[in-house]
């Protein structure tokens, strides 16, 4: 009996799981989500302490022993928020994920506000991600509509315009012919009709 049947030497390295996306982006949202409960329970614990500490004068912190995570959001509200979730695209779990850093970095929430910060990058995430594909898609419809109305305008014109060369002839043209032409303000551009 070898000794590479007893150790898996030989077999290929196990793959990345082949998850949907959108599942990866929900598990990933809602694990930065208990990650920021779990912060912001920490920080609630941190300032009673110090409220304690300066009311009493005296520090009994190391005695005190806190429970891993004593509040979690109810299950009713986890189920709307997975929701939401799915509704965010893989690119912007990532910016998702930054801004909701911000806001709680910004507003410093007790532990019961996080869930209402995070629903509420969530509804500006979904929102943007629904104007994006609002203005592709009128985009893509003024693309379509510039392509065929230009195709109707690409026809050359037979007549050229120019303003400096004309074959009618005016009364001020012949009157002009018998003087010297004058020097123009500096302002003005100086015009000569070489004929």
């Amino acid at each position: 009996m070898s000794l590479s049947s007893w150790f898996r030497w030989n077999e290929p390295p196990n793959r990345i799981s082949q998850r949907n996306p959108t599942e990866m982006v929900v598990e990933t949202l809602m694990m930065e989500l208990s990650w920021q409960i779990k912060q912001a329970e920490k920080q609630q614990r941190e300032r009673e302490n110090e409220y304690r500490k300066i009311k009493t004068g005296v520090d009994y912190g190391w005695l005190v022993s806190y429970p891993k995570q004593s509040y979690d959001i109810s299950p009713g509200e986890r189920l709307q928020l997975e929701d939401m979730c799915t509704k965010i695209h893989p690119s912007y779990c990532g910016p998702v994920i930054v801004r909701f850093r911000q806001v709680i970095a910004e507003y410093e929430p007790e532990v019961q506000e996080v869930s209402r910060l995070f629903r509420s990058v969530l509804q500006e995430a979904a929102e943007k991600i629904k104007e994006e594909e609002e203005a592709k898609k009128l985009a893509r419809q003024w693309n379509t509509k510039n392509r065929t109305s230009l195709s109707l305008t690409t026809f050359k014109s037979r007549s050229r315009i120019s303003p400096f060369i004309s074959d009618i002839k005016t009364i001020s043209e012949d009157v002009e012919r018998g003087t010297q032409p004058t020097r123009r303000v500096w302002s003005m551009p100086e015009f000569r009709n070489t004929k």
